[in-house]
């Protein structure tokens, strides 16, 4: 699990202020999980994701959107937590709200095909 600053944001996923187009380069798929230490949905799915990227092959991002709030912005975060599945060379998709365990998993499966 990496915590994600708009810095970091940038070297990995894609710099917004020069680029428009989303461009993960990434060898593994990724899970940007946009939460706040304050949001309790967010407690709940935090250690799934966990539990999930130690056993999955996935790289697991989180962003706290009260620290980075530019990144909020950017993908237009008005309910946390939003889960974005990047796949390798794909677009990312998104869910938004607290998810079981399964739920994930079979996200997981749909996007990235595990």
């Amino acid at each position: 699990m990496i915590n994600l600053t708009t810095d970091e944001f940038k070297k990995i996923f894609y710099d917004f202020t020069k680029n428009k187009e989303f461009s993960y380069s990434g060898t593994k798929p990724a899970i940007i999980d946009y939460h706040a230490q304050w949001c309790g949905p967010c407690k709940v799915i935090g250690p799934i994701l966990e539990k999930l990227e130690e056993k999955g092959d996935f790289i697991l991002y989180k962003v706290d959107t009260d620290e980075e709030f530019e990144l909020a912005q950017l993908f237009n975060i008005r309910s946390i937590p939003t889960i974005y599945f990047v796949p390798v060379g794909g677009e990312p998709k998104h869910h938004v709200g607290a998810m079981s365990q399964s739920q994930v998993e079979k996200l997981i499966q749909k996007y990235f095909g595990e």
